[in-house]
């Protein structure tokens, strides 16, 4: 089989949770690139209407399920109606995450809970439900955990506060991709996740404030992440020319992880 052939995702339905900006639309309109049909969801519906028509510009079909993912109990539905619009789900892309900034001595005990629900909860309810509806009836699929290097590595530079339920919370993620992983090889499903480094978002706005040009020079290749940087990843794992990859956290960072 040739190399398009192993990276077309036409006739895939895809679903990608915080798709509406930032990294999460990124991948979508990659995915969509390669054929795929995509399903958004996020919290604000004028901002999945906003991303549905920059990928409908693109030649990308779209859809955008309003769900507030830190509502665990909401999540069935949001599949459920994903499935209903698009048909069982090929490729789950686990993307809606957020982050605080506070030392330990001063970390609100429910902006640790808030993280770890949105990043770790939702990420298991919505996998659970993806496999059960769609992934593991049929023995097949692709899930794509976004982690962080900060899941690796402290980050705790002097300018800026802490982001220890962060850190931990993607260290969490990578534990996850490997498990499960593991546990659903035999149902012939891929797992793997991505672990950027810097890139500008509405997430990391702040922070960039704060590092400014040292957020760049962090890494080798003397730059912070741009928007095509996790398309090409994105789709390797999502398409049969990542078929033998599984329970791997793949490292963009431009090397800031290696010095």
């Amino acid at each position: 089989m040739s190399l398009k052939a192993l990276l077309e995702l036409k006739g895939r339905a895809a679903l990608v949770t915080g798709g509406s900006r930032g990294l999460g639309l990124q991948i979508a309109e990659g995915l969509g690139e390669m054929g795929a049909r995509v399903a958004l969801t996020a919290r604000k519906l004028e901002e999945l209407e906003d991303a549905c028509r920059h990928l409908h510009k693109v030649g990308v079909e779209a859809v955008g399920i309003p769900c507030d993912m830190q509502d665990a109990q909401a999540i069935p539905a949001m599949v459920q109606e994903a499935i209903d619009t698009l048909g069982p789900i090929d490729i789950l892309v686990n993307n809606a995450g957020t982050t605080w900034g506070a030392d330990l001595v001063d970390h609100p005990l429910e902006a640790w809970l808030k993280v770890m629900n949105l990043n770790l909860t939702a990420m298991f309810v919505t996998t659970q439900e993806v496999g059960r509806r769609c992934m593991v009836p049929r023995q097949r699929g692709k899930i794509v955990n976004i982690a962080s290097i900060l899941g690796y590595i402290a980050g705790a530079e002097r300018e800026r506060p802490g982001t220890i339920g962060y850190n931990t919370s993607k260290g969490g993620v990578i534990s996850f991709t490997r498990t499960v992983a593991a546990e659903w090889a035999r149902y012939n499903i891929n797992v793997n996740a991505i672990a950027p480094g810097f890139f500008p978002t509405r997430m990391t706005k702040g922070l960039m404030e704060i590092l400014g040009e040292k957020a760049a020079s962090k890494a080798p290749l003397n730059r912070v992440g741009g928007p095509e940087d996790l398309k090409g990843l994105a789709v390797l794992l999502a398409s049969d020319a990542g078929s033998f990859i599984t329970g791997q956290t793949i490292v963009v960072d431009g090397g800031a992880t290696i010095v």
